[in-house]
């Protein structure tokens, strides 16, 4: 077995060779997946508590019958054995069966048949017992592979013919160690009815896709938000926006961003062509069960090119910028989620000076996989490119979208 803390490498000869990942420890044991979970079960049935001679006798009545109610456990306080499914456990005491998807930011995703795919606060999960092998990231030691057993703040991972033994706030995160690539991934699509003001007014259709790719100790954000409108064969609207963010959980706390990147087109803000490439950092300034809130900025290199300019001018730009970003999201009830996310940018006079892109969203849970979205988005440039003739568009653009969003 092996085990290496974050940091330098010890086989380093300079600081520049240090790893951001968390070190992987491996199952040398040679056993399977089904004999580490018979060994799961083994240590499962050696924590049953055993009943004296006593109990049982004071259990018994005059004719020699025993009163089980007496010696049994109350029904509250009895688990499932693990079969084909992972178990959950909330502090009400009620237990789910499904499949563990993922856990970050203190939010459990946990997919049922009978619930759907549902977020629980981590604060709110009493027990864990799992089926699945999950890969878990202990804050600033390692990832460690293996079956979760999760007993109020106890947690012991069983890796092969080794368990291993932490408590529940030195998770980081956690997920399916998936066999197929798909095991990584969820998502949400969104189909909006847009009512906007500013450089036109209209009703049009708009799409929101939002997939993740999960795993231990990352997290893969992809992002689409786009709308193409008509009146009588004349287009309207022809926007369209793409996000990627890879964040790396180095703490519950702090991450980094090795990458992420943009591409942005408006015809009606006279951009043919926006792409953003960077790297940065982050920060979780608050991670309770109910509030989320995330900070995380750095350089990037920003390129435009332009449907039209001034004579003389050139029809593209490019520059370095800074790029700061801010995620707050907050759960308002049982059924009402609230999103903010607000990321400005700050660059030369050619690709604008300053703008921001804000996003603001109530997520009303209508089924397991159906929601209802209210969304306001703000598209702000305070020097936007002129066009052939000299028209300068407007520095704001708005947004509201009522949209049913499907959870995958």
């Amino acid at each position: 077995m092996s085990l290496t803390l974050f940091g330098l490498d010890n086989n380093s000869s300079s600081a520049q060779n240090k790893s951001f990942e968390p070190i992987i420890v491996k199952d040398n044991s040679g056993l399977s997946d089904d004999e580490v979970r018979e060994i799961s079960q083994q240590q499962d049935a050696q924590l049953k508590e055993k009943i004296s001679i006593k109990e049982v006798f004071n259990a018994t009545d005059e004719k020699g019958k025993v009163d089980l109610s007496k010696i049994q456990a109350p029904w509250e306080e009895l688990s499932p054995s693990p079969k084909t499914n992972d178990w959950i456990q909330t502090n009400s005491g009620e237990w789910f069966k499904g499949k563990i998807k993922a856990m970050f930011n203190d939010k459990l995703e946990f997919d049922s048949a009978e619930i759907g795919l549902h977020t629980f606060n981590f604060a709110n999960v009493k027990q864990i017992k799992s089926y699945q092998i999950i890969s878990t990231n202990i804050e600033e030691l390692a990832s460690f592979s293996g079956i979760l057993r999760l007993k109020d703040n106890k947690l012991t991972i069983i890796n092969g013919d080794t368990s291993y033994d932490f408590d529940k706030n030195q998770i980081v995160s956690f997920a399916k160690a998936g066999e197929l690539e798909r095991d990584y991934w969820s998502g949400k699509i969104t189909a909006s009815l847009d009512i906007r003001s500013g450089n036109k007014n209209q009703f049009d259709f708009t799409t929101q896709v939002n997939f993740n790719r999960r795993t231990d100790s990352s997290r893969l954000r992809l992002d689409y938000l786009g709308r193409i409108s008509k009146v009588e064969k004349e287009e309207i609207a022809n926007d369209h926006r793409m996000n990627e963010k890879y964040d790396v959980y180095l703490t519950r706390d702090f991450f980094w961003t090795p990458l992420f990147s943009e591409y942005y087109r408006n015809r009606f803000q006279n951009i043919d062509a926006q792409y953003t490439v960077g790297l940065g950092i982050g920060y979780s300034i608050l991670n309770k069960s109910k509030l989320q809130w995330d900070v995380s900025g750095g350089p990037a290199l920003l390129n435009t090119s332009y449907y039209e300019v001034e004579e003389g001018a050139d029809d593209s730009s490019s520059s370095t910028s800074l790029r700061l970003s801010t995620v707050i999201e907050y759960d308002l009830s049982s059924r009402i989620d609230l999103k903010y996310s607000y990321q400005l940018t700050a660059t030369n006079k050619e690709s604008g000076v300053y703008k921001h892109h804000m996003v603001f969203t109530l997520e009303n849970e209508i089924t397991s996989w159906l929601d209802l979205d209210l969304t306001g988005i703000w598209d702000y440039t305070k020097e936007p490119q002129k066009d052939a003739d000299g028209v300068e568009p407007l520095q704001d653009d708005y947004q509201f979208l009522v949209g049913l969003g499907v959870d995958f």
